[in-house]
Formats: C-alpha cells, sequence, structure tokens
C-alpha cells in the first residue's frame, strides 16, 4: 500500500502567496496577514484565517479563493478556522503588502496607528485625526480626507492638493 507524502507547510505558504485579496487583488492574503497559520493534524490541512474585522463582507469569497487554491494543489481534506482573537491589525501587513499598495495607487497605513487597546486613541485614528497621509502617487504629504469611508469599508477616501489626484487609505482597524 502506497503512503502519501504530504506537502510541507512551506509548500502551503507559497501557494497561499499567490492568492490575491478579492477586493485589493495586488496584495495576496499572506501579504495582507490574514493567514494566521498553516498546520497539519493528521491528513487534514487546517488553516487558520483572521479576517480583517469581523464583519468583513470579502470573507466568503476569502475562503472560497483560499479552498480552491489548495484542491487545485491537491489537498484532499482541508478545514479553514476563523479565528477573531486577537483582532487582525494592520501592522501585520507585510512590508511587501504596503509597498504593493502604494504601487497600486493606495496608501498604505501609517505605522503605529494600529489598534493598541486604548479607546480614546482608536477612535482618534479611526477618524483620521492629526494622520500625516502620503499621496501612493506623487509623495506629498499635503493630502486631505474626503470621505472616511472609500470604495470598501476598510478604506477611506484622501485627495492630494498637490497632484489633484483622488486616492484609497487602508485605515487601521
Amino acid at each position: 500500500m502506497a503512503t502519501t507524502t504530504l506537502p510541507h507547510t512551506d509548500q502551503i505558504w507559497e501557494w497561499l502567496s499567490q492568492v490575491p485579496d478579492p477586493e485589493i487583488p495586488v496584495i495576496s492574503l499572506t501579504d495582507l496577514g490574514i493567514i494566521r497559520d498553516v498546520q497539519w493534524q493528521g491528513d487534514t490541512l487546517v488553516v487558520t484565517v483572521t479576517p480583517t474585522y469581523s464583519g468583513c463582507p470579502a470573507t466568503g469569497i476569502i475562503n472560497l479563493d483560499i479552498e480552491s487554491a489548495l484542491r487545485a494543489h491537491g489537498i484532499q481534506k482541508l478545514e479553514l478556522k476563523r479565528q477573531l482573537s486577537p483582532a487582525w491589525t494592520t501592522e501585520w501587513i507585510t512590508a511587501e503588502g504596503r509597498e504593493k499598495l502604494r504601487a497600486y495607487g493606495i496608501a498604505p497605513p501609517v505605522d503605529g496607528t494600529a489598534a493598541d487597546g486604548v479607546l480614546a486613541g482608536r477612535v482618534s485614528r479611526l477618524m483620521g485625526n492629526n494622520l500625516t497621509i502620503q499621496c501612493p502617487r506623487c509623495g506629498s504629504t499635503h493630502t486631505q480626507k474626503v470621505s472616511q469611508f472609500g470604495s470598501t469599508p476598510c478604506k477611506a477616501s484622501y485627495r492630494c492638493a498637490d497632484c489633484l489626484e483622488p486616492f484609497d487609505y487602508f485605515k487601521c482597524i
């Protein structure tokens, strides 16, 4: 009787790094930092996913995309596990992911503005108070918020006062 060799988790991570976020396809799910863990439990692959926020409308599509990608590589027994705690933070976006966002025209989150457990600070950050957002197109910091809500719930709309281009800012959740 032949024994099946299971792919190493490093290979699984590589496959998952090719799965694009459905709302921002230039960034992968691993760049976004929502894939929390990959491990074999017996002959079942368990992939732990933390959504960007608990009500994220893309969660179902993300799970389907993960399952489709892994099944295409021959994974037969698969469990997707949703983990809400600790909550996802924009600090989990990789450096490569931040650069991909910028190149795509979305301002990445400002470092150090992710949730820290202090409610007053979090409200201030969510409202965008005192944030210097750099235009992803020209690099100017002369930008202004147009709307707290952008093309998706996790983005805010901004406009650059120098190049006059509108852009999304991936806000800190």
